[in-house]
């Protein structure tokens, strides 16, 4: 993951939101756009960059650089890296400093940095001076394809994960792929679970294609940036027909209701990453439809396959330590998708085949974790 940045051109997928219409913008070396974009955005306006201090060390004077050279005058808003800071404590402490710095309604927060960082100065911006425009320039591919797309922002509480928050749609999103070439490799297995999960939902051609080619994505080059394009087109058609989930985007959440109670419980840290939660939840969504008869057990055992293939964990057994059922069951309930206390599921039908399912019974999720962990 080291090859050396060249100029390619870049693709550009709409967000089809009316007057919140956005660009993606896909491609290798595309940060040195970001100030003359922002210039013909916004012209005049001034920028904040949120991010955090490993980010920093790797691409913040490349930022302050691109907005310089479009005459862009920049402050910095720094916090810890990793998912303890989206809290309540550094919330307030980006919202003062954005307040601090005279950041105005005309101005730009730029979020620089992964889903953390997204997530946060983009609610940040949903709140300061009652609303600020933002740009997005994710610097993870879980980010790149998923976080930074579809206005979803907010932090974490002691109950669960991103249960304060907002929809606040970015003006411009930035994916500069050669920004992955810094990524740990365990970092870049972890978002590819996000672009795994687009064949999953609802695109079997795409599976089967990461299922023979995802080395390619691995390695870097064309098959990389198409991996993180065909995401981003699946993203933004959803986003664009159901921007607030109230019907086919809560489809975007494929493994995260079982994948949120695992990094809960493991106390939003690195022992169990984002995307390696939401690996073993798509494992766990696969291998419950296939139970209750959905799906056949050959689909469950093909996506496991897959996930294992390119490292990622696929089961509570590759926990270093599992939870107890019913602390599963407690943070599943505090589920953003819940309904009058009953239970949504994004189950499938099949690889490519998910659907909404809001009749799940409690207890037949109980005994299906209690399988599963005394299994493992």
């Amino acid at each position: 993951m080291t090859a050396p940045v060249r100029n390619s051109a870049s693709s550009i997928i709409r967000v089809a939101l009316g007057a919140r219409a956005y660009d993606i913008v896909i491609g290798r070396g595309t940060l040195a756009s970001l100030g003359a974009r922002m210039a013909v955005l916004r012209p005049g306006a001034r920028a904040a960059i949120v991010t955090d201090e490993n980010v920093a060390e790797h691409h913040l004077a490349a930022a302050r650089h691109a907005l310089a050279g479009a005459g862009i005058e920049a402050t910095t808003v720094m916090v810890a890296p990793g998912e303890g800071s989206k809290s309540m404590a550094t919330f307030e402490r980006v919202c003062e400093e954005l307040i601090a710095a005279r950041i105005e309604r005309n101005d730009l927060v730029v979020a620089l940095g992964g889903g953390v960082i997204g997530d946060l100065a983009g609610f940040a911006a949903s709140t300061v001076r009652r609303g600020l425009d933002f740009i997005q320039v994710p610097t993870t591919l879980l980010a790149q394809v998923d976080s930074s797309v579809g206005g979803k922002t907010g932090i974490n509480s002691r109950h669960g994960k991103n249960l304060i928050g907002a929809f606040h749609q970015p003006a411009l999103v930035i994916a500069d792929t050669a920004l992955l070439d810094t990524l740990p490799p365990r970092q870049f297995r972890a978002g590819y679970a996000e672009v795994a999960k687009y064949g999953l939902l609802g695109d079997a051609d795409f599976f089967a294609w990461l299922e023979t080619n995802w080395q390619d994505v691995f390695a870097g080059g064309p098959a990389r940036e198409r991996a993180i394009a065909v995401s981003c087109r699946s993203k933004a058609d959803i986003v664009a027909h159901d921007e607030r989930e109230t019907g086919d985007r809560a489809l975007l959440n494929l493994g995260h209701t079982f994948g949120h109670a695992l990094e809960a419980a493991a106390g939003f840290s690195d022992r169990l990453l984002h995307g390696e939660a939401v690996a073993i939840g798509m494992a766990l969504a696969f291998e419950f439809s296939a139970r209750r008869g959905l799906c056949a057990s050959q689909d469950a055992a093909r996506v496991t396959r897959h996930l294992a293939a390119v490292g990622l964990p696929s089961s509570i057994a590759d926990l270093d330590r599992k939870p107890g059922t019913g602390e599963l069951m407690d943070l599943i309930a505090q589920d953003k998708k819940v309904r009058r206390g009953a239970l949504t599921f994004i189950l499938v039908r099949g690889i490519g085949q998910s659907f909404v399912a809001s009749d799940v019974a409690a207890q037949e999720v109980r005994a299906f974790l209690e399988e599963k962990i005394a299994g493992s």
